[in-house]
């Protein structure tokens, strides 16, 4: 007597389906089981699409049918689409079942596999499900792609946003807080070019109740929804593009492309292109070399009996290594020739203060040059009517003497209604005196400062990498605005011969602090 599993499969969209539910399959199956006198072994409920045969329940089945001690001689279910809706997938397993000595069979569909002819049929059978399943995929793409042109945004709302609905049940987005505050936070950070992006998603992350991984975060910041714009990708003969969305924008436009600029390492800055990290006890990670082989030095904590202790240290083939705490007391210490006393910032203060008024020009200067500049458009506008009615020049040449005339005319406008403003509001000594105070407390900044404070220090005086040997640093120059600022001798470099000037910038003229002249009148 012959034994048959019966195989019963709906996938989700199915459900509902009139001739497709689980028990009405069954009942279809017992019943030309009892008929045909088979007996029922297995009965397997599948609720999984057939566009593969990687469905869980099939694969129990088709290991089962591997065993030795498997006395299933067919394999039974309503209609072949119940088997698979791929055929070319459909014949190979097929293939597999017969080997196995195992006899697929469709109740409504009979096909008898070992007449040739019938194999005609079982390919109807099995395109024509295949065919429906790629025309409802394609109008699906389709609308999909149709409602993106649009400026629909489909699916689920991105991190920041959340899925609404209007009283007439048509879907939008909407901001979701606190996620879209930090979200915007996180992206004027990241544009700032201070902290690495994984540092901007790790604070970020403090301050809502999601939190974001590191692929999450990275996907985001690139994902173009943020600016109010929707990606459109390539199809056919249709380039990628961007259309404008319908949602509300996070941040504005500029904001978002130089994000990306930051992020491709096209943003140029006077401090190297390290990564920022959040340890405390590693600040110059990034920013030193080897002095051995010239690779950049890591930094790690090695754990001991009681604590943690922290070195930077090269590749392990290299092998340098020296302790953190070391390395940091000493740099500190160095810091501390960056220091002006009172007298100095007066100075400064007196010399910027010149500059400025030499060559900011005065704001009614600059008003009474713009309005000139405007009166000069409008008679160029004047000359070019008269030519034109004595018809010296053209139509064609008039609109675009006109057009030109007027988009300047209506830029200088713009420019001298804001200019006033901006005047009013720009408070020079008070501005100099919070950038000076800045600038004289240097090291008590770097001492006290959190570790991106003190990783901005030393990103803004040292725009190329310190090498540090375990006792001295030394670095191929500094800012040079700090150079002209504080003009004293470096003694991170430790090179006093002055024979190279690319080793070392710094006056030689002008003595350190508390040191009288060698030689006086």
């Amino acid at each position: 007597m012959k034994r048959a599993d019966l195989y019963i499969r709906v996938s989700t969209d199915e459900q509902a389906d009139k001739g497709y539910s689980q028990r009405d399959q069954e009942e279809r199956l017992k019943r030309f089981c009892a008929t045909n006198k088979i007996a029922v072994g297995q009965v397997i409920y599948e609720d999984h699409s057939a566009k593969t045969f990687n469905r869980p329940q099939w694969m129990n089945l088709l290991n089962s049918l591997k065993k030795k001690s498997s006395k299933t001689n067919l394999i039974l279910f309503t209609k072949w689409d119940r088997f698979s809706r791929n055929a070319g997938d459909a014949y190979q397993m097929i293939s597999i079942l017969t080997k196995l000595g195992v006899e697929p069979q469709a109740v409504e569909q009979p096909l008898d596999l070992t007449i040739p002819e019938n194999k005609m049929m079982l390919a109807i059978y099995l395109a024509a499900p295949e065919v429906e399943n790629d025309r409802r995929a394609l109008n699906t793409f389709y609308g999909m792609r149709r409602a993106r042109k649009e400026g629909r945004l489909m699916g689920k709302a991105p991190f920041g946003y959340i899925n609404r609905s209007k009283e007439d049940g048509r879907k939008y987005v909407a901001f979701k807080e606190p996620e879209a505050s930090a979200m915007r936070w996180a992206f004027n950070e990241v544009a700032k070019g201070i902290l690495a992006a994984d540092q901007v998603r790790q604070n970020m992350n403090t301050q809502t109740p999601v939190k974001l991984s590191r692929s999450a975060f990275h996907v985001a910041i690139r994902n173009p929804i943020y600016c109010g714009k929707i990606f459109i990708a390539k199809f056919q003969d249709e380039e990628a593009h961007l259309v404008q969305g319908q949602h509300e924008p996070l941040i504005s436009e500029d904001l978002f492309n130089k994000v990306q600029l930051v992020l491709d390492g096209n943003k140029r800055e006077e401090r190297p292109n390290t990564k920022i990290l959040s340890d405390v006890n590693l600040p110059l990670r990034g920013f030193l070399v080897c002095p051995d082989c010239g690779r950049n030095l890591t930094g790690s904590a090695s754990k001991g009996r009681t604590n943690r202790y922290y070195y930077y240290h090269c590749v392990s083939s290299c092998g340098f290594r020296q302790k953190a705490e070391l390395a940091n007391d000493i740099f500190e210490e160095r810091l501390f020739q960056f220091e002006l006393d009172g007298g100095i910032k007066n100075v400064l203060k007196k010399l910027l203060l010149g500059n400025y008024k030499k060559f900011v020009q005065n704001p009614f200067d600059e008003k009474k040059r713009i309005a000139q500049e405007i009166d000069k458009l409008n008679a160029r506008l004047s000359v070019a009517r008269n030519k034109l009615l004595s018809e010296i020049i053209d139509d064609e040449e008039y609109l675009e003497i006109k057009d030109e005339c007027k988009t300047r005319i209506e830029s200088l406008e713009e420019q001298l209604s804001k200019d006033g403003s901006d005047t009013k509001s720009i408070n020079i000594d008070k501005t100099l005196d919070r950038a000076l105070q800045s600038i004289v407390n240097i090291p008590k900044l770097y001492s006290e400062g959190e570790i991106q404070t003190k990783r901005a220090i030393i990103g803004s005086i040292f725009p190329e990498k310190l090498e540090f040997d375990g006792k001295t640093y030394r670095t191929a120059r500094i800012n040079i605005i700090a150079n002209y600022i504080f003009q004293i001798n470096n003694g991170l470099l430790q090179n006093k011969n002055r024979t190279n000037e690319n080793k070392f910038h710094l006056s030689c003229l002008v003595a350190r602090r508390g040191i009288e002249p060698l030689f006086q009148e």
